[in-house]
C-alpha cells in the first residue's frame, strides 16, 4: 500500500533523515523558499514497504522487509538506488530520497528522487538465495517502478547482476511486445544486459574529478598528496584508482572488516587483487599497519574520503580530523554537528550531492542509450560525464561565493531553487 508521511511536524530522531532535513531547511530559509512549496518538498510522495517471503537453500521460508521511497518526481521520473544492508529502514529510505531529488536537481537531469532496499545482511545468504530475494522483492515492487516512472540502480552491496535480476522479473511480468521499450527500468546494468560503458566507474570518477576541480581551483597540486578512503567498494576504489594516476597517495583504508594504514602508500591495484583474495577484506594486507577503527579519520593525511555509509564523521571525530578536504563519496556521511566542527577548522568538504553525483549521470547516459537504442564508447561516456560534473561543480563555487556560504548550503540553494521555479512555472493542482 501506498502512503503519504503526515505534514504534522514531529520531534525527528537523530540520524541521517535530521541531517538532510536540517541542511534542507537551512538552505531554504537563506532563499526564502515559498512556503507552499517548502511544504512539498518536506515530505515524500509515496512510501511502500512490503513484506515478503522466500524460500532459502534448506528448504526454510524466511521473510524479508523491503522498502522503496519516493520523494518528488516535479523534474521527471523518480531516480535511485536500492541497497542491501542491516541498517535499511524507512528513516533511512526517505532520507536518502530526499538526497536524490537535491542530487539530481543540482546536475540539471531530468530525475527527481527515490531509494529504498531490503534490510538484511547479504554476506549471510548464498548466490542463489540473494537472486530469489531480489526477484521477489522485484515482483512484490510491481509497477510501483517503471522506465518511466521510477528507475533503480545499484547502491550498497549490489551490483550489476543485482540489476539484471531486477530487470528480467519486470520484464517478464509483462507482454511480449512490451518487453523491449523496458530495458531502461534498471540503470547500472551489466553490458550484456543493456549497460552502459563506464557506469562501473561513473560514481567513484566523480568523486576524483570533484576533487580534481577543488584542488585546480585552489591552485593545489594532486601529486604527492595523501589520501584515505573509508569504504573500498565501487566508490571507493575508483575514486583512489584515479587518484593513483593522478600522482596522490593511498595511506589509509577502512573498510566493514577493519582498517589499515601505510605511510608511504598503499598500491590501489595490489589492494584490490588482495581484496578479491581475501573475501572482500582489506584486514591482513601484506606490510600495512593495522589501526584501531576508531583512529582512522584522525589519520594524517590531505584528502578524506568517505564512501561508505551516512553518520560516519560525527562530532566525536570531527575535531581529530587532519584533512584539509574531505570528498563525500557516500550519501550523507557527515552529520550537522560535525560540518559545523569542520567548517570553523577551515575543512572544506565537497557535499554527497555533488561530490558522488557521477553515479547518476552515469545511470541517466545509460538510461538514454536504452531510450534512443545507442551505443556510446567509454571515452564519450567520460567525456560527457566530466563536462557535466564541471558544469555542477562551477555552479556550486559560484553560489557559495556569491551567497557567501559553504559548498554543501550552495548545492542545496541551486537545487532547491530549481525545484521552486519548476512548481510557479507548472502550478499546483487543482
Amino acid at each position: 500500500m501506498t502512503t503519504k508521511i503526515a505534514t504534522v511536524k514531529k520531534k525527528r530522531k537523530q540520524g541521517m533523515l535530521d541531517n538532510v532535513m536540517r541542511q534542507f531547511d537551512h538552505a531554504a530559509d537563506i532563499i526564502h523558499l515559498n512556503d507552499n512549496i517548502r511544504k512539498i518538498l518536506e515530505v515524500t510522495n509515496n512510501e511502500l514497504v512490503v513484506h515478503f517471503p522466500v524460500r532459502m537453500d534448506n528448504g526454510e521460508v524466511e521473510i524479508f522487509t523491503g522498502y522503496r521511497v519516493q520523494h518528488n518526481n516535479a523534474l521527471g521520473p523518480y531516480k535511485g538506488g536500492l541497497r542491501y544492508h542491516p541498517t535499511v529502514d524507512i528513516d533511512a529510505a526517505r532520507a536518502l530520497a530526499m538526497w536524490m531529488t537535491w542530487k539530481t536537481s543540482l546536475a540539471g537531469l531530468p530525475y527527481g528522487g527515490a531509494k529504498g532496499g531490503i534490510q538484511l545482511n547479504p554476506i549471510k545468504y548464498s548466490p542463489s538465495e540473494l537472486e530469489r530475494i531480489t526477484r521477489r522483492f522485484t515482483y512484490a515492487l510491481g509497477d510501483n517502478i517503471g522506465p518511466e516512472l521510477d528507475i533503480p540502480a545499484p547502491d550498497v552491496n549490489t551490483n550489476p547482476q543485482t540489476m539484471a535480476w531486477i530487470l528480467d522479473t519486470y520484464m517478464s511480468t509483462k507482454s511480449p511486445n512490451e518487453r523491449s521499450k523496458n530495458s531502461h527500468v534498471v540503470t547500472g546494468k551489466p553490458i550484456g544486459a543493456g549497460g552502459s560503458q563506464g557506469r562501473d566507474r561513473a560514481t567513484g570518477y566523480g568523486v576524483f574529478l570533484t576533487i580534481k576541480f577543488w584542488a585546480e581551483a585552489n591552485g593545489v597540486s594532486l601529486k604527492d598528496k595523501k589520501f584515505i578512503v573509508q569504504g573500498f567498494g565501487n566508490v571507493g576504489y575508483w575514486a583512489a584508482h584515479f587518484l593513483e594516476k593522478e600522482g596522490a597517495l593511498l595511506t589509509g583504508v577502512q573498510d566493514a572488516y577493519g582498517s589499515i594504514y601505510f605511510e608511504t602508500g598503499i598500491s590501489v591495484e595490489n589492494l584490490l587483487e588482495y581484496t578479491k583474495a581475501n573475501k572482500g577484506s582489506i584486514v591482513g594486507y601484506a606490510g600495512a599497519t593495522p589501526l584501531d577503527n576508531s583512529d582512522f579519520y584522525a589519520l594524517d593525511c590531505d584528502i578524506c574520503i568517505p564512501a561508505a555509509l551516512g553518520n560516519q564523521i560525527t562530532k566525536k571525530n570531527a575535531g581529530s580530523i587532519k584533512a584539509n578536504l574531505i570528498a563525500e563519496g557516500a550519501n550523507g556521511p557527515t552529520d550537522v554537528e560535525a560540518e559545523e566542527i569542520l567548517l570553523k577548522k577551515g575543512v572544506d568538504i565537497i557535499p554527497d550531492i555533488l561530490c558522488n553525483a557521477g553515479g547518476v549521470i552515469g545511470s541517466y547516459f545509460e538510461w538514454l542509450q536504452n531510450r534512443n537504442g545507442e551505443i556510446w564508447q567509454l571515452d564519450e561516456v567520460l567525456t560527457k560525464l566530466e563536462k557535466k560534473m564541471k558544469e555542477s561543480f562551477l555552479k556550486v563555487m559560484e553560489t557559495a561565493t556569491t551567497r557567501n556560504v559553504d559548498m554543501r548550503t550552495a548545492a542545496f540553494i541551486i537545487a532547491i531553487e530549481r525545484l521552486e521555479d519548476t512548481y510557479v512555472q507548472r502550478g499546483i493542482f487543482p
